[in-house]
């Protein structure tokens, strides 16, 4: 089944939700932190959705470019592993939050690069199709 809307990719279903949840945690990080941590973790959670969804908007006029966005939303799951172990190491969440953010994203990123390799594979299937 081909995908026909970014709402439909399990991985932005998964980072959603997760950008939901650091969303509500980052609202009772300290007032000293919401120009700063608070807001750090706030977009770096949403631009994993945001890139997805306006790279798949993309990926009709370029594959190249939908994977390019892709790879920005690994960078961002990478960077909220950093965040979020801030996060711990500040005392602003505990263990727990920890490791279930850090699993998460881990896990988001592996989808991710699936999902890079496959427009890859798509790619190139798309230029085989194109020489014959």
């Amino acid at each position: 089944m081909k995908v026909k809307r970014f709402e439909d990719l399990e991985v932005f279903k998964r980072a959603y939700q997760l950008s939901l949840e650091v969303h509500r945690v980052s609202l009772s990080l300290p007032q000293i932190e919401q120009y700063a941590l608070a807001d750090q973790i706030r977009r770096a959670s949403k631009s994993i959705c945001v890139n997805l969804a306006e790279g798949f908007g993309k990926q009709g006029q370029s594959k190249a470019e939908f994977r390019r966005f892709i790879l920005m939303s690994i960078g961002s799951a990478d960077e909220m592993r950093v965040w979020s172990r801030y996060c711990l190491d500040l005392n602003y969440i505990d263990k727990e939050k920890w490791k279930h953010w850090r699993d998460e994203y881990e896990q988001i990123a592996k989808m991710l690069q699936g999902l890079s390799k496959a427009v890859v594979r798509d790619q190139e299937s798309e230029k085989l199709k194109n020489q014959h």
